[in-house]
């Protein structure tokens, strides 16, 4: 009975134990939406489905909205050449930094399911909003962003040791092919 009662408890521990959150994630507290705002290059990102087609020149584009959050319109082009869009708002999640927003490409009929919102949480930011690295605190996604299409080594090696250290796999990410200007 006891080796019976063993084994349950290590096969629940076993279950639970993907299951655990991840700690939070460190994000800074520099972030001004106005200065935020405006056109930014994706240098690298984790693979993921909302970006599948996306071959290159990704460009993120934030707009200050009245209400505080950002309009987000993002751009790629998929490898038969083609560009294409998808557009969204970010939102400021109440009680925490501004650096911590929710981010919905749903329509706007549906804001009021929580499911339709994505975390955005920028864990490094220069001073000048010239380079940002993105996450979510599950660790699924990263992106580190620069207002210019090509960034120093040195400054992408430092946004993802910063990664790392937050609980990420760098591994996997993948730069971004960025044939714009």
């Amino acid at each position: 009975m006891n080796v019976l009662r063993a084994a349950v408890v290590l096969a629940l521990a076993a279950i639970a134990a993907p299951l655990a959150a991840q700690p939070p994630l460190t994000v800074v507290g520099n972030l001004d939406p106005k200065r935020y705002a405006g056109e930014w290059f994706e240098i690298a990102r984790f693979p993921n489905r909302f970006q599948d087609k996306c071959a290159g020149d990704v460009v993120a584009r934030y707009e200050l909205r009245p209400d505080g959050g950002l309009t987000v319109i993002n751009r790629c082009k998929e490898k038969s050449g083609r560009v294409t869009e998808a557009r969204g708002v970010a939102r400021p999640v109440k009680d925490t930094p501004p650096s911590v927003l929710e981010v919905r490409f749903a329509p706007a009929i549906l804001s009021f399911l929580p499911s339709v919102w994505g975390d955005y949480q920028v864990m490094a930011l220069d001073d000048a909003h010239t380079h940002s690295l993105v996450g979510t605190p599950d660790r699924k996604y990263l992106w580190v962003l620069s207002r210019t299409p090509q960034v120093e080594t040195s400054l992408y090696e430092r946004l993802v040791s910063v990664a790392r250290e937050q609980g990420f796999d760098v591994g996997k990410l993948v730069r971004t092919p960025q044939t714009t200007r």
